[in-house]
């Protein structure tokens, strides 16, 4: 997983220009999935989506460092009952619900609550990537140790290497230059590419497989670029320039929206910031350069899996926890609903024969990022299908292997903006402060719970969803079908996690009648003689009498 990658950076999905042959060589081997939706516009709740197979309304981990509730299962919960181990190498962005560990006596150094504080992986190295510092602290104290704890082996004196060199410039006088400012994106990064953070993840990864006996396993190399800071050591940095950038996707007319929270997140910094031309071409340098390195480094890693055998047993899933506005429809960052932002690359190799028919293909069913972990617990032996009263996607190994693609009308994908400046600023209560989408292969509606309109794009005639056809009623019918699609989704039974849907059904036969609950049965004869055997040519005396009960 990838953090911020843009389904269109990549040469197999058509950039004309950023050339990823390795994983294009992927795809060649697996199936290219062209309808990947993520759950939500943002790391963690899109993160937590992935993991737990359910939507953000469920598992309720809806903002960055919002906790995990104690109690959802995630996906080493489910593939360790099957005897497969679950680890993680790299991010997360998983805040530990502390509070709720605490209630019910679970330690975070024992081994349950370490599981619990980290999603349920076992962990090899957590690297979150981050590490930038305010005047309030760091962001995350636990960000980035070991990765600087690697830098000073190697020579980089700092007390914040992470920062001052790997994501940062340096002019000749040797000051730094932040890479958090964006007037320095198009600098090198002072640090030598092979000490940066993508190649020093994928080494890590590589030291995972190889510490793994013949026991199964599931590896979460989650890396932190092309996430920002947008900077990147040479040659990287100079591979690109305006030649190589696609134009932005907006026009003046989005710019003159009458819709208060889109126009909302247009004047946010990030938004003013890559609407100008000269900022979006600095940052496109970096984005792009980056891409470039993560593209080579998956040639590391596959020519590794290649080398060792572990490419013939080995199912590999790339994709990415959201994409990037990058300046389209005069937005930065990935806080809404667009494609940019929404859509996102998905390749799955799987070396079984079963999918030899699927191999090079590409498909456009609609696919949601809930769907891997019900995969993967079909790869692992399970059957996710009897977990349906629990992980709320479909597994994709069926269509992988040549059979039918997940049975889905439409998408669904939500975002939680309570804590942002612009719920301040519109004076929407917490409550309201959501946005939901809904979408098929031809509409795609947003609604927001704060009232205002929603806004309505048709996918088929307007692909760069420019045309925002919400705001009038000539599209009253959509609306109202989309609608009716959001009410169909609200009302799943998501909180009933611990009874299955197999169990219920069983119920209907072997209901209480079994156990000796008979309500509104008239005669002993309504039933067949073994649900009433127990209620039948049964003697006692008569205990009315007083004299009887004394006798």
């Amino acid at each position: 997983m990838f953090d911020q990658l843009r389904w269109d950076y990549l040469s197999c999905y058509g950039h004309p220009h950023l050339h990823t042959p390795n994983l294009d060589r992927l795809a060649a081997k697996g199936v290219r999935f062209d309808r990947a939706i993520i759950q939500s516009p943002l790391c963690g709740p899109s993160r937590m989506s992935t993991y737990t197979g359910r939507y953000v309304h469920s598992h309720g981990a809806s903002w960055n460092n919002t906790p995990l509730k104690v109690g959802e299962l995630t996906m080493g919960d489910h593939l360790r009952d099957l005897g497969m181990g679950c680890w993680l190498v790299g991010k997360t962005h998983m805040a530990a619900d502390a509070e709720g560990m605490r209630r019910l006596g679970l330690e975070p150094d024992s081994v349950i609550g370490a599981r619990v504080s980290e999603c349920g992986f076992d962990v090899f190295e957590r690297d979150d990537g981050m590490r930038p510092e305010g005047p309030d602290g760091f962001y995350d104290e636990g960000g980035a140790l070991k990765y600087n704890d690697y830098l000073r082996s190697k020579g980089y004196e700092s007390d914040n290497p992470w920062h001052d060199y790997a994501n940062s410039a340096r002019d000749d006088q040797g000051n730094v230059l932040s890479g958090w400012f964006l007037e320095n994106s198009d600098l090198p990064a002072n640090i030598a590419e092979d000490d940066s953070e993508t190649p020093y993840l994928t080494r890590r990864g590589i030291e995972f497989i190889e510490a793994q006996g013949d026991q199964p396993w599931c590896c979460h190399l989650s890396y932190i670029k092309p996430h920002w800071p947008y900077i990147v050591p040479e040659p990287y940095a100079s591979m690109y320039g305006p030649e190589h950038f696609l134009d932005p996707v907006r026009s003046e007319a989005e710019r003159e929206t009458d819709h208060p929270v889109f126009k909302g997140f247009q004047n946010s910094p990030v938004g003013k910031a890559f609407s100008r031309d000269d900022v979006r071409a600095k940052v496109l340098r970096a984005y792009m350069g980056l891409i470039k390195q993560c593209d080579d480094q998956m040639g590391v890693l596959f020519d590794y899996l290649e080398k060792s055998g572990r490419m013939e047993d080995t199912m590999i899933v790339v994709t990415s926890d959201h994409g990037d506005f990058m300046g389209d429809h005069w937005m930065g960052e990935k806080t809404f609903f667009h494609d940019a932002s929404v859509k996102v690359p998905l390749i799955i190799y799987d070396p079984s024969r079963e999918a030899d028919a699927t191999r090079g293909t590409s498909t456009d069913a609609l696919v949601e990022c809930i769907d891997f972990l019900p995969t993967f617990v079909d790869v692992a032996g399970g059957d996710a299908s009897k977990l349906d009263h629990i992980l709320e996607g479909q597994s994709l190994l069926p269509m992988l292997r040549g059979g039918n693609a997940p049975d889905r009308d439409y998408v669904i994908c939500e975002y939680d903006f309570s804590t942002s400046p612009l719920a301040g600023r519109l004076d929407i209560d917490p409550k309201d402060a959501r946005m939901f989408m809904v979408a098929d292969k031809t509409w795609k509606m947003i609604h927001f719970e704060s009232g205002h309109r929603p806004m309505l794009f048709n996918l088929r005639d307007d692909p760069g969803e420019i045309n925002d056809l919400g705001g009038t009623n000539a599209h009253a019918d959509v609306i109202d079908m989309m609608y009716d699609r959001l009410f169909d989704w609200t009302a799943r039974p998501a909180a009933r996690t611990t009874i299955s849907n197999d169990t219920i059904r069983a119920a209907r036969t072997s209901g209480p009648a079994r156990t000796g609950v008979l309500i509104g049965v008239v005669t002993e004869d309504d039933l067949p003689e073994e649900l009433t055997a127990k209620y039948r040519n049964r003697k006692v005396p008569d205990m009315r009498d007083k004299e009887t009960r004394r006798a």
